[in-house]
Parts: structure tokens; C-alpha cells; sequence
């Protein structure tokens, strides 16, 4: 045998023991998906907006109370409402009411602006508090009719009512004294797409992207109307179409002309349309000799360039740019600041209204610091020199994306700038979209975090809505895990962090819990002993992955380049903050990245409080020990076990609870439909023996650098250390094609 063909029998006898089980429990739930598809299967496609038929007694006192629909239908928006009530109601009642202009009965659910409703002007000064995209949903009495009122200032705020009413009643909620107020707190809220132009989507675990490029803008799929429905079913109201590591074909006419027409189809929907910038488009698609922001040439190229796209997109949102950062080009080429890139782009869209969201994922393996150091350097000093229509958008952790991480040290540092969150909701860290991960604990982790730059309670949520430092261009940012899988998201309950989301996207203050209910009574049932179960599935998940992956603040241990499984032992390369040993730093006395004022520093970053605490090796969270300290295998843990046994103890406990998601799961047979319930427990099945391979693998690792025996009662990994390094994925999804 030739040596290439040892080389594919080696990879095939490493990869056929740990797969040949999920691979034979993955046909076999397959063939039953196969059996129990037809009309009325559940696919996962209505994602929370199923609109199936409430409690009887309930329905009948809908059908009551909202004996018909008066709406006005002038608009495009005003019509989505319309019609988002006419697809949801027949479901939910089991009658459709009739849609009318004018009110001709006594019961009645009334749609409108001052503007557009003689019912809802009454209500003028109520609404006019609300701002541009809040509603009212209000239960009165007006000239002896009793009317459901959803009123607006703007017909936007009407149509987030209607779904907000939507999710109500699909939850079986009371309709009497009603009297609900809601506005967003975060002005921009976007979603971030990977997708390429080819439509590869880097890091999506959900097929290929939603957009058609070869078929826009000619043919516009339903499904992009879907996507909007969906969108504005959370308040989201801005998509990037593209990945921020652009193709500058982006911007040129003939891909213009596409993002213009899905541009047309989300306008309806509040969904404003905006493009990931590549920052040398001027030589690319100018023919220009450089992209220096301050050339006057380049300067007349962009501002020509942002007139083409407006006369073809009039609500163009503006740009997303990666700048200097992965080998992207930027202004420092040519020795200019990050300033003076975004102020470029800002000034060009400023007659436009539009905005810059300038990336803060800087680093550089040419800058031989801590790589968790170099964002807050690169713009600390910055502070106060961007445009007003620049907002700086910093991921929720300083590394990138990880199970955990403390938050990001420029949140609430740079007081003169807005940021803007950026959260993934992808997983590319966390499992891809086999593994259930709830991210709306991660979400509400850091958004409550409290940075303390102005005392107790100065939280990164107050931060990013503005409310700290008087600011009112305000944004969160979502990676998002969407394509052309039927379920969306690449699996069920992947669909919770889109919702999640947008929900905390909506209001930074709301708890994930709460937001966990929701999705689960509207995506699966209301019933009680459905959410119940599922709910408590969702929030230990995120503790669950973390144990099993990344436990008492380690951090980056995925295998290299796609990201999948363990590799603790990943060194080498082109790059040291591409390895695994440049985080964890272990050897045989101990683990863990020395950020304090003894190794890089790191904490000096936070404010003062946050630093001394942890800094300290007493006082920080054991959840942040390895990721600020480096610790000996024998340290004193707060359990009273040291710090060799509490490792793999959490390791160990990660497995169990994600065996314990699969009991929880497994009661739900018959109450879930055997589609859904047949896929979800194939892909925990997924899980439960990845969380093992992680267990073991790591396990083999660490103790063959700590020489320490393993725990009583701990079994030892089945395979040798050897066995784990030489598995390879070469079609691992997320990296290449």
C-alpha cells in the first residue's frame, strides 16, 4: 500500500469506533423521521409561530372578544399585519375573523397609527411616548364597543404589536384589563450573516445561505419573506447580508442590485438591509493605486459609492467592517487609525443616514502580547475620535466566541464612544448545532455583568443601550446560525438562540429564563409538563457544554481550524493564538493563563474593583480561574478538593448532565410530535458521546502532563492519548468547503 493510502486506512480505523454508534442511532432515527413525515409533520419550519389551535374554552373566548379585525391596508407594513393576522388567528381560533377598514361590530381588534385609525387618535398622547418602533396593546371601551386596541406611532410598532399579541394568544394569556407598553432599548438590532457570495456560509452548521446570489434578483423566494416574518416577530430590525470577511463583488452594481431586492422584500418588515464593506474595494473594484481613508481619491470613490447604493436601496442601513484583523486589510496598512477608517465610511453615509459598525475583533500574531489585550489596546486611545454615526462593535468576551469568558474589558472603557454588542449565535465554539446549547444564559451572563466603571450596577446591558453614558446610536449584534435547513437554525432547539436573541436584543434586562418559556410553550407546547422539562433542559445546557469542554475558565481547546471537538494538544502552526497550549499553558505543575499584574496584566484592563477581584486569587470566580491564573494541580479548591480532582470532576459532570437532558427529553415521548422528538433525541444522542470523547480526550491530556492519578471512583479513558491526536475531520463542517 502506497503511503497516502496507509495515511486514509489510519484516518478511517480513528474515526469508525467513535462514529460507528451515533452513526447507526442517526440511521435509524432517520428511517422513523422518514415513516412519521406527511402533510401534518412538523419540520420545524413555523419555527415559534406555529399558530396551532388554543384550549377550546380558551378559543371560544377569543372568538368573543375578537369578533372581527378592523386594519387599516394603505402601507406595505400595515398589510404585513393584516395578513400575519390572517395566517395566525383562523389557526388559533379556528375560525377567521373578518378583516375589515371599518369597525362594524361590538367586539373587535383595532389595528393603527393616530395617523391612520380615527379609533386609535384618542390614544395620541399615550402612544406618543412609545418612540418610533414602540406599541400599546390596550383592552378599552369606546362608544360602547369593547376594543382590543394595537396602536402605534409608526405602522412598524404596529406589526411588533401584532406579533407580540400573537405570542399572547398562542400561549392561551387573558385578554382582560390588558395593558401592555413596550419599546425597544436598543436602537440597532441585527443580525450577522457569514455568507459568501458562492453561499458557503463560514461557521454555519445550517446549510448553505438563505441567498439565492444566481437567482436574485429575478426570483425571490418565499422563503425570504419567511425569514423577514420571522425577524420581525422579534424585533429585529437590521440583517448584514454578507460575512465580514467580505468579497468587494459586494459592492459592485450587478451584486447591488440583488441585496435591492431583498432590500424591497424586508422593508415591509422593518428589516433595514446593510453590507459588510471590504476596506480595499477602491483598488478592487476602483482600479484605484491605494485605499488610504485619508487620499482625497479614495474619499470620492467611496462617497460615489454610497450615492450608487442609495439610489438603488433608499433605507440602506450602512456598513459593517473587519478591518486589520485575519489578515483583512484595513487603514493601518497604510498607518492610519481605526478612526480614520470608520470616520471614512461614516462621512460618506452620513447625508444618508446611514451607520458604521466598525469591528473591535483586532489581533495580530506579529504582537507578541496576550492576544486577550490587544482590542482594548487598539482603541482604548480612541475613545472620542469616531463620527457620531460610528459605533464600535465588540464581541462579548475578549478572545473570541468561547463557552465562557469574563466580558469584553472595552465595555464601559471607552465612555465617549457607543459600542455595540456583538454575541454569536452560531455555536461555533459550543457544539454546532448537534449539541443543545441554550445561549440566552450566556447572553444574560454578560449582558448583567457588572463593570463597575461608575460604581455598582454600571452593567454592560446599561452600556450597550446607552443608558450609562448618554448615548443614542445603540446596537447588539447576532451571528447568525441561519440557512436553507428546513429547521433554520441546523436543529430544534437551535431556534432558541435566534429567539433569545432578539428578545434581549428587544430589552437587555430580560431574564433568560422568562425568555426560555416562551420559546418552549410557543415551539413545542404550552402545556405545562412540556415546558417544564424543556425548560430545565435549556437552562443547565450551557453549564452542561462548559463542564465538558471548557471548565473552570479554560478556554480555547477546540481541535484547530474547524473548531470541532477536543484538542487541548493543539500546537504549532503559522500562529501561537491559533493553539490550544498558548491558553491553557499547562505542564506538570500546573494550568491556567497568568493574567494578573505578575503575568500579562490583563486585569489591569477592567476597572478598578473588577481587576482586584480578579486579579486575586482568593476572591476571583472559580468559573474564571484558569482563564486570569495559573494555578498549581494541587491547589485548595472552595469544594475542598484540589484543583487536579475539581478538573475532572467537571469534566466527568458535564457528561452526566447531558445525560440527564436525554432522561428529561426522553418523558416527553408522546407529548411531542415523533418528528421533532425523534430528531432532537438523535442529535442529544450526538452529544452525550461527544461530551465522552471530550471527557476522555481531555482527560488523557492534562493527566499526561500532571502525572497525577486520576480521582476515586473516575474511570481512566478508554483509548490512550495517541488515540485522541490522531483523529482528524478534514470535512468537519464550519471550515473549508
Amino acid at each position: 500500500m502506497n503511503r497516502s493510502g496507509a495515511g486514509r486506512s489510519l484516518q478511517s480505523r480513528m474515526l469508525t469506533p467513535l462514529f460507528r454508534a451515533v452513526g447507526g442511532r442517526l440511521c435509524a432515527a432517520l428511517a422513523l423521521l422518514a415513516c412519521a413525515g406527511g402533510a401534518h409533520a412538523e419540520d420545524g419550519y413555523a419555527l415559534w409561530m406555529r399558530y396551532v389551535p388554543a384550549a377550546v374554552e380558551v378559543a371560544a373566548g377569543y372568538r368573543l372578544q375578537l369578533g372581527e379585525v378592523v386594519a387599516p391596508d394603505q402601507t406595505p407594513t400595515q398589510r404585513a399585519a393584516r395578513d400575519e393576522l390572517a395566517r395566525g388567528l383562523p389557526g388559533v381560533l379556528g375560525t377567521a375573523p373578518p378583516i375589515r377598514t371599518d369597525l362594524a361590530g361590538d367586539h373587535a381588534l383595532v389595528l393603527g397609527t393616530p395617523q391612520s385609525s380615527m379609533l386609535v387618535a384618542p390614544f395620541r398622547e399615550d402612544i406618543a411616548t412609545l418612540g418610533e418602533d414602540g406599541y400599546l396593546i390596550r383592552k378599552v371601551r369606546s362608544g360602547g364597543r369593547d376594543l382590543l386596541l394595537v396602536a402605534a406611532r409608526q405602522d412598524i410598532g404596529v406589526l411588533y404589536g401584532v406579533f407580540h399579541l400573537l405570542r399572547l394568544l398562542q400561549r392561551g394569556g387573558s385578554l382582560e384589563s390588558l395593558d401592555v407598553r413596550e419599546s425597544p432599548r436598543v436602537a440597532l438590532r441585527v443580525l450577522d450573516h457569514w455568507d459568501n457570495l458562492d453561499r458557503y456560509v463560514e461557521r454555519g452548521y445550517a446549510g448553505s445561505s438563505l441567498w439565492d446570489w444566481q437567482t436574485l434578483p429575478q426570483w425571490r423566494d418565499p422563503r425570504y419573506t419567511d425569514y423577514a416574518r420571522a425577524n420581525a416577530s422579534l424585533g429585529i430590525n437590521g440583517t448584514v447580508l454578507n460575512n465580514v470577511n467580505a468579497s468587494a463583488l459586494s459592492l459592485s452594481p450587478a451584486y447591488l442590485a440583488k441585496a435591492a431586492a431583498l432590500a424591497d422584500l424586508f422593508r415591509p418588515y422593518g428589516i433595514r438591509v446593510y453590507l459588510s464593506a471590504r476596506f480595499s474595494a477602491p483598488i478592487e473594484l476602483g482600479g484605484l493605486a491605494t485605499a488610504d481613508p485619508l487620499d482625497p481619491e479614495v474619499q470620492r470613490w467611496w462617497r460615489r459609492k454610497v450615492e450608487e447604493i442609495y439610489a438603488l436601496i433608499p433605507d440602506f442601513g450602512g456598513f459593517l467592517v473587519k478591518a486589520n484583523s485575519e489578515g483583512q486589510p484595513g487603514p493601518q496598512d497604510y498607518g492610519r487609525s481605526h478612526a480614520d477608517g470608520a470616520n471614512l465610511l461614516g462621512d460618506a453615509l452620513a447625508p444618508h443616514n446611514g451607520v458604521v459598525m466598525w469591528r473591535a475583533f483586532v489581533y495580530s500574531h506579529e504582537v507578541p502580547e496576550d492576544r486577550a489585550k490587544q482590542a482594548y489596546g487598539e482603541f482604548i486611545g480612541l475613545d472620542g475620535a469616531f463620527r457620531r454615526n460610528v459605533i464600535v462593535q465588540v464581541k462579548n468576551g475578549p478572545i473570541d466566541f468561547q463557552p465562557r469568558e469574563p466580558f469584553h474589558p472595552l465595555f464601559g472603557a471607552m465612555p465617549r464612544t457607543p459600542l455595540m454588542m456583538e454575541f454569536q449565535i452560531t455555536k461555533e465554539y459550543l457544539g454546532f448545532a448537534t449539541h443543545l446549547v441554550y445561549l440566552g444564559t450566556l447572553y444574560e451572563e454578560v449582558l448583567r455583568a457588572d463593570t463597575r466603571v461608575r460604581g455598582p450596577g454600571s452593567t454592560v446591558a446599561r452600556v450597550v443601550d446607552g443608558s450609562l453614558h448618554g448615548h443614542g446610536l445603540t446596537g447588539i449584534a447576532g451571528v447568525a446560525n441561519i440557512g436553507v435547513d428546513r429547521t433554520w437554525s441546523g436543529s430544534h432547539f437551535d431556534q432558541a438562540n435566534w429567539y433569545a436573541f432578539g428578545r434581549l436584543a428587544w430589552n437587555p434586562q430580560q431574564s433568560a429564563r422568562a425568555i426560555a418559556e416562551d420559546w418552549a410553550a410557543l415551539t413545542f407546547s404550552p402545556d405545562p409538563q412540556v415546558t417544564g422539562p424543556i425548560v430545565r433542559m435549556m437552562m443547565a445546557s450551557r453549564e452542561a457544554a462548559v463542564d465538558y469542554m471548557t471548565p473552570l475558565g479554560l478556554h480555547h481547546l477546540m481541535a484547530r481550524g474547524h473548531h470541532y471537538g477536543p484538542g487541548p494538544w493543539v500546537d504549532g502552526g503559522p500562529r501561537a493564538d491559533w493553539t490550544s497550549v498558548y491558553y491553557h499553558r499547562a505542564d506538570r505543575h500546573g494550568v491556567g493563563f497568568d493574567r494578573t499584574s505578575a503575568g500579562s496584566n490583563a486585569v489591569s484592563q477592567y476597572a478598578p474593583a473588577v481587576a482586584a477581584e480578579y486579579g486575586d486569587l482568593a476572591r476571583v470566580p472559580e468559573s474564571l480561574l484558569l482563564w486570569f491564573h495559573h494555578v498549581p494541580w494541587d491547589h485548595r479548591m472552595r469544594s475542598g478538593q484540589v484543583l487536579w480532582d475539581e478538573l475532572v470532576g467537571r469534566y466527568s459532570r458535564g457528561v452526566r448532565q447531558v445525560q440527564s437532558l436525554q432522561a428529561a427529553w426522553a418523558t416527553l415521548q408522546g407529548r411531542i410530535d415523533p418528528q421533532r422528538y425523534q430528531h432532537v433525541a438523535a442529535f442529544l444522542q450526538i452529544q452525550q458521546e461527544e461530551a465522552q470523547w471530550w471527557r476522555d480526550a481531555s482527560v488523557a491530556y492534562f493527566q499526561s502532563l500532571s502525572g497525577r492519578p486520576l480521582p476515586p471512583g473516575e474511570p481512566p479513558p478508554p483509548h490512550p492519548l495517541s488515540y485522541y491526536q490522531a483523529l482528524q475531520f478534514p470535512f468537519a463542517p464550519g471550515d473549508g468547503r
